[in-house]
């Protein structure tokens, strides 16, 4: 579609980004919002996978329409995936319990995979190489832009709505996103001589399954050496052996193995996992270091983490800008990885005394070198590939960072849990029973058994009842208890972010070994876009150095 003027460009783009938009916003409202959903519905420890089974989901039909976009064009899918994220979105908002609201979250899942594989696939058919640098980072804005006022607005709904409007309050713009698509999107006709690859996309998804589990449960439900925990690699192993040896022979592999002998795709990828392991690490956890250490409501963690979003959004745009008028992406990407581990370290020495105005500069840090970081890893992938590959290479690259965010929470609520546990051990107060008569009144039993749970901690109103509520010769202790379990989850979550710190330094390595090959003024044409490939020439298009 490179040969479409301007104007059909810009068209399509606005109906892309308007479909994408819908996804950001139903993704970045439930940030804020979802301690205190998940506080009203109980149980807290399946907290993580209310996140996990999102982008567990998403990451499996990223990688699968990522090919199948490649054989039957873009459109069907972004259609479709706006109809089952919006069918998902409304399931969401009825949910009466925690694992009702884990299954429709996957079902969002499945629909946030089409629209965003599609979605930043479109950027490579419409614009030459050095182009699209500018392109992805106006998505990364646009995305930026969601997150900005999507945990405003969930935060205020959580406080004083519903919380089941957190969900539905953008469906009408789904449905104006559909429209956009249907009527604004071009069709583009099957591409002839290939074949869905059934066998290879039914072992990766078993493959990716339990080693999500394993990483889920580890250190928190089952010991790390546990049978189950061990079982579960040892299923994911020799899932990844059957899937790569089908690869080997597939005639239209969902995922070409020689496309890991190029370089620069191998090392944009394993830099784009470790990027969302710590992305998603902050965004998931940086809500409960503003409530339930800071003490403030979900309305104004929205306020206090927005600063995040804007710097990310400002990053996206100066450094897409930079990239399309240099045509160099290596400095930029080491830069943005650099600042990110400096806004990650700043964020592991926050504590108690932390003002609002600290956090504040520190999430301006982490999301400046995340806006400029994030879209470069897809740009040089893209540019790495060849058009026919373009599809399935963007898919991967999304896949790579959404399994680092996976793998990345779960690795973190791990850390999360341990050193909340050890805290709370050195201080020698189990909480809700340090102190406290043997006898207790039911009500006054009851408010304390509350403090067991730190999730107690993210609803300052709920926690102000319990307190009145109890008589005045234990209302202290139930004040100290809240203080003592506030000094546990800093420290908690101090390990959490310096745990991103590292992940950070890993991914400034690996960026060190990025080549870097000029981004070309203009697309190329090859043969395969003249006449069907023969079967398995998807392997050998695939190793460019």
């Amino acid at each position: 579609m490179e040969h479409l003027d301007h104007r059909k460009k810009m068209t399509i783009m606005s109906a892309v980004i308007a479909a994408m938009l819908f996804a950001a916003l139903n993704q970045t409202i439930v940030s804020t919002a979802l301690p205190r959903i998940v506080e009203r519905l109980g149980g807290m420890e399946y907290y993580s996978w209310v996140f996990t089974v999102f982008m567990l989901t998403s990451s499996i039909t990223t990688i699968l329409v990522g090919k199948l976009s490649d054989i039957y064009g873009r459109k069907p899918f972004i259609l479709v995936g706006i109809g089952v994220f919006v069918l998902g979105s409304l399931l969401c908002g009825l949910s009466g319990d925690i694992i009702q609201l884990i299954i429709y979250r996957g079902i969002q899942g499945l629909g946030a995979g089409m629209i965003m594989s599609t979605a930043f696939t479109v950027i490579g058919d419409l614009f030459a190489p050095r182009e699209r640098g500018r392109w992805q980072g106006t998505m990364s804005a646009a995305f930026g832009l969601a997150s900005v006022f999507g945990p405003t607005l969930g935060g205020y709904i959580v406080d004083n709505m519903e919380w089941r409007w957190v969900f539905w309050v953008f469906l009408p713009f789904g449905i104006v996103a559909f429209v956009m698509i249907w009527a604004l999107f071009p069709k583009v006709p099957r591409r002839q001589g290939e074949t869905v690859d059934y066998a290879g996309s039914l072992l990766l998804a078993l493959t990716m399954v339990p080693a999500l589990l394993a990483f889920s449960w580890a250190g928190t439900k089952y010991e790390w050496d546990s049978a189950t925990i061990i079982g579960l690699l040892l299923a994911a192993a020799v899932m990844l052996g059957l899937f790569i040896a089908a690869e080997r022979r597939a005639s239209s592999p969902v995922l070409p193995l020689g496309l890991f002998r190029n370089s620069i795709f191998t090392v944009s990828n394993t830099a784009s996992f470790l990027l969302g392991a710590g992305m998603f690490g902050a965004i998931m956890y940086m809500p409960w270091f503003v409530q339930g250490v800071m003490g403030t409501s979900a309305t104004m963690s929205g306020y206090v983490t927005m600063p995040m979003t804007l710097s990310l959004v400002l990053g996206s745009a100066v450094g897409g800008a930079i990239t399309t008028r240099t045509g160099k992406y290596k400095l930029l990407a080491l830069a943005g990885v650099v600042i990110m581990m400096a806004g990650m370290y700043l964020l592991s020495t926050m504590g108690r005394g932390t003002s609002t105005f600290e956090a504040i500069v520190y999430m301006i840090v982490t999301g400046l070198g995340l806006g400029i970081a994030m879209p470069v890893f897809t740009l040089t992938v893209q540019n790495a590939v060849e058009q026919r590959l373009l599809g399935v290479a963007t898919a991967s690259s999304q896949l790579f960072r959404s399994l680092g965010g996976t793998i990345g929470v779960s690795v973190m609520s791990t850390v999360l849990a341990n050193r909340l546990a050890s805290r709370m051990m050195e201080k020698g107060a189990a909480t809700g029973s340090a102190g406290l008569p043997k006898e207790l009144p039911p009500e006054a039993a009851k408010a304390f058994e509350a403090l067991r749970d730190p999730q107690a901690l993210l609803d300052p109103g709920k926690l102000d009842k319990l307190r009145e509520g109890l008589p005045a010769d234990l209302q202290a202790v139930f004040a100290n208890l809240v203080e003592t379990l506030r000094d546990a989850l800093s420290y908690a979550l101090t390990g959490v972010f310096f745990t991103g710190g590292v992940v950070m330094a890993g991914a400034l390595l690996l960026t060190l070994f990025l080549k870097e090959i000029p981004l070309r003024s203009a697309r190329k044409p090859n043969a395969s876009e003249a006449a069907p490939a023969p079967a398995g020439a998807g392997r050998r298009n695939a190793e460019q150095s």
